[in-house]
């Protein structure tokens, strides 16, 4: 009851926060939202899967760019000319996901035979392939000069933009508070089906090829298949935070080298996420993602209360946000490799037997045990 009563009091709490913050807050909670639904793909693959990828900014390029194919209109951009489909925006983001998912299929094959760090080093070749198609493709991307322009998203006629007036409890809707519920709910949906997916029969496949695959084989697991599904829903999850990408920024625009919004730090980042907060755990790859992709957007907020300008000079807040989580990684690898989950887990044990009630003559209680989702 407790643990319902505190997803409740969250889930209020999200809620009624863009009627009491600022744009600036606002645009930080929702790119913690993102990375909260990438990092959750990840740690399924990883975490639940035991297979290492480090090709999520590669499925983000993916997702992104099919969404703006599918919603856009042909434009001609001087030389350029635009491909674009006109479909529905909430179609197109189906659309990306599912893509993005075929595009993770497609890579089964290698997945289902590489393990451990070769399979990291052929998955992040896929992030130089995303890097050189990007550029190469300027019809679908825009071309890494000037990008282009997703259409905003739309749900049944509502427009998830500064297109009409809505204001609730005497609050203005703009596109940012707009975009604060969209990507709350992708969020909810996401973390929801994720929790479904490692407690039913796929996660225990999942688990069971990872712990050991010739013992999974024996009990009747298709290895390779659990391998080719746990790849490909990591990447349609990847895809989506990509479609929510470039509708926070409004822009799709392919990296100009290979550290940018589709490139390796990118990955890495993904990685530190799933790493801080417990491989496999799902709610710790949602904390995960709000200290790796949230320390820096909340330092660039308030920077000049913080005085980082005068005494950190030359030191942006995005760079003391990479050594936060940077050294958080560390810790975590050094003291406790079962990340935050691990830390949750202990805490909500020692709680549940200093406020659970023995009965005169009666054992204690047993504490019980963690799932297996690692929540």
């Amino acid at each position: 009851m407790l643990r319902i009563a505190g997803w409740v009091v969250l889930l209020v709490v999200l809620l009624a926060l863009p009627l009491y913050i600022g744009p600036g807050l606002q645009s930080a909670g929702q790119y913690m939202m993102i990375g909260a639904v990438g990092a959750i793909g990840l740690t399924m693959v990883i975490g639940q899967a035991g297979m290492l990828s480090l090709a999520h900014a590669f499925f983000l390029l993916v997702g992104g760019t099919t969404y703006a194919v599918l919603s856009g209109e042909p434009e001609q951009r001087g030389a350029i000319s635009l491909v674009g489909l006109g479909w529905p925006t909430e179609i197109a983001l189906i659309g990306a996901v599912i893509v993005s998912g075929l595009f993770g299929l497609a890579f089964a094959p290698v997945a289902g035979r590489l393990r451990g760090i070769y399979l990291g080093v052929a998955s992040l070749a896929l992030v130089f392939l995303g890097f050189f198609l990007g550029q190469a493709a300027p019809e679908l991307t825009g071309g890494a000069a000037s990008g282009r322009n997703p259409e905003p998203f739309s749900l049944f006629g509502f427009s998830f933009s500064n297109e009409g007036y809505l204001a609730v409890l005497g609050v203005p809707f703009r596109q940012s508070e707009r975009l604060w519920y969209l990507f709350l709910v992708l969020t909810v949906i996401s973390y929801v089906l994720a929790r479904g997916a490692v407690n039913s029969r796929v996660g225990r496949s999942w688990r069971a090829v990872r712990d050991n695959e010739a013992a999974a084989a024996v009990m009747g697991v298709d290895v390779l298949r659990a391998k080719a599904g746990a790849f490909a829903v990591s990447a349609a999850y990847a895809g989506l935070a990509g479609v929510m990408i470039v509708l926070w920024y409004g822009l799709l625009k392919p990296d100009e080298s290979e550290f940018g919004t589709y490139g390796l730090n990118q990955s890495i980042a993904f990685l530190a996420m799933a790493i801080i907060g417990g491989l496999g755990s799902i709610p710790g790859a949602v904390v995960g993602a709000m200290i790796v992709f949230g320390t820096g957007q909340i330092l660039t907020i308030y920077a000049a209360e913080l005085g980082l300008g005068d005494t950190l000079s030359g030191v942006s807040p995005t760079v003391i946000g990479l050594y936060v989580y940077g050294i958080a990684v560390i810790l975590v690898v050094l003291f406790e490799p079962g990340g935050l989950a691990a830390i949750g887990r202990r805490l909500s044990g020692s709680l549940g037997r200093r406020f659970t009630p023995n009965q005169v003559g009666a054992p204690a209680r047993r504490p019980a045990p963690p799932r297996e989702d690692g929540s």
